[in-house]
């Protein structure tokens, strides 16, 4: 089921990012390791398919169970071989269990469509269906920000789909996804679930140059995703890329609510998070008051090792990481930006940071900073808004603080996004909704229904009478 530390030869340490333990050691698999994985999966897809519905809901529910028997121990290797706090870590255990009973659920709620063949004079002696076939194996490549949530969100809809996967989780934060495996791995066909660990430069190209998979899901950064697309050919792509997400608060928003919300969406997971709220853009008439409850948020922000139960942020995924969001508030401060809160680093922390009269040029305004920093700005007017929040390149989600209903809804048709959050911040997402962005924020829509069609194709049949 799992390539093996024999089947590598090399093993490679998972260390905690914030002290450095060694938490465990993995395979460090090779490019042969690669294509022998790939010859398992190939050949595990028509037991896959012929696997009943009845059984993949078994085999999703059950290891559900098995999750949430273990929340705990769970929760504490993400926290130790990732960026989370515990507190955070046990609520994306809770997340993921849900995920893989979503998974269930989609799998015996597939269903096909009869088609009319009598719109047609000539298919009136004609009747039949279309029903979803899987579409074969698929690789599913996760991050290390929500090492074991992004795995169920690939694995899940693949066994309801009846398509065996190639998972390659990031190589900072392989084992939960191995712990999520071996829940999941009983009752499945030999191969329909190969896991690859270690660096995806080794693993990815040889399977992308090959015909035999048929769908990537890949949760990642822009400039990896499109080498993917360049490598993948005729492969079915769905990939989420993240984002630099967009917070309005109007006039007459709840400001309370606003500072609350926006606070925890740009600190969860240190930031390093596709709904990471790293921009925030305030009508005028409510700046001054809301940049206040914001500062004094961020401010009391508690900064403490992941394990320790009161703390609210962790840390960067290494030392490099850090550096580079460090890299963006320097670069904002010497452009003229003014620290309101944070704006320092230790080692692999970067405080809570926010930051305001951040020059439109700056790349604050346009990347993905990927950390707990966040720039506010002042704006006139509604339009303005708008303006500033799609200026972005990005188009994942976005969030405006409103009670004007007509106002909400014009921001909804207008927002260049793929969901818009109305009083709440952009960090928001229900694992059973279509989750996906526009423009470079990826293709496609993950969400467990739509992972489980994304992987399944309709095949038509046809009886002539």
């Amino acid at each position: 089921m799992i390539a093996t530390s024999q089947q590598a030869g090399v093993s490679m340490p998972v260390t905690d990012p914030e002290t450095g333990a060694h938490v465990g050691e993995v395979p460090r698999h090779a490019t042969k390791d690669a294509v022998a994985a790939l010859d398992r999966a190939f050949n595990a897809r028509a037991d896959m398919a012929a696997l009943p519905i009845h059984a993949r809901a078994d085999i999703l529910e059950t290891a559900a169970d098995r999750l949430v028997a273990k929340a705990e121990a769970a929760a504490n290797l993400i926290a130790r071989e990732g960026v989370k706090t515990i507190t955070e870590a046990r609520g994306e255990v809770r997340r993921a269990a849900e995920v893989l009973r979503l998974s269930a659920q989609a799998a015996r709620t597939q269903a096909g469509s009869i088609i009319a063949f009598d719109q047609d004079p000539n298919g009136i002696d004609r009747t039949g269906w279309a029903a979803p076939m899987p579409i074969g194996v698929v690789l599913g490549i996760t991050p290390f920000n929500d090492p074991l949530n992004l795995v169920a969100h690939k694995l899940g809809p693949a066994v309801a789909a009846g398509c065996p996967m190639i998972l390659k989780p990031h190589e900072a934060t392989p084992l939960s996804a191995l712990l999520l495996v071996e829940l999941l791995k009983d009752g499945l066909p030999h191969g329909a679930i190969e896991v690859l660990t270690g660096h995806g430069a080794d693993l990815v190209p040889p399977l992308l140059a090959d015909d035999r998979i048929r769908m990537v899901s890949f949760t990642g950064g822009l400039t990896t995703g499109r080498k993917i697309a360049e490598a993948a050919g005729l492969t079915r792509l769905v990939m989420e890329l993240g984002s630099n997400c967009a917070t309005l608060v109007m006039a007459d928003a709840d400001l309370d609510l606003a500072a609350a919300s926006c606070v925890s969406g740009a600190i969860a997971a240190s930031g390093q998070n596709c709904l990471h709220v790293q921009r925030i853009i305030a009508q005028k008439e409510v700046y001054a008051d809301l940049r206040d409850r914001l500062t004094a948020g961020f401010d009391a922000v508690r900064v403490r090792p992941k394990l320790d139960e009161t703390s609210q942020m962790g840390c960067m995924i290494d030392t490099s990481a850090a550096a580079r969001v460090q890299g963006f508030v320097d670069a904002a401060v010497t452009g003229g930006g003014h620290v309101l809160s944070g704006g320092q680093r230790d080692g692999v922390h970067v405080a809570p940071t926010l930051i305001e009269t951040v020059d439109d040029t700056d790349p604050l305004h346009r990347d993905e900073v990927f950390g707990p920093v966040t720039v506010l700005s002042v704006v006139q007017d509604f339009d303005h808004a708008i303006a500033r929040a799609n200026a972005a390149p990005f188009g994942l989600q976005g969030a405006i603080f409103t009670h004007d209903l007509a106002q909400a809804r014009t921001a909804i048709d207008r927002l260049d996004v793929g969901a818009v959050m109305i009083n709440d911040s952009t960090d928001y997402r229900l694992d059973a909704m279509p989750f996906g962005g526009t423009r470079q924020s990826g293709l496609g829509r993950e969400g467990v229904a739509c992972a489980v069609a994304a992987m399944s194709e309709p095949k038509v049949a046809c009886f002539r009478w």
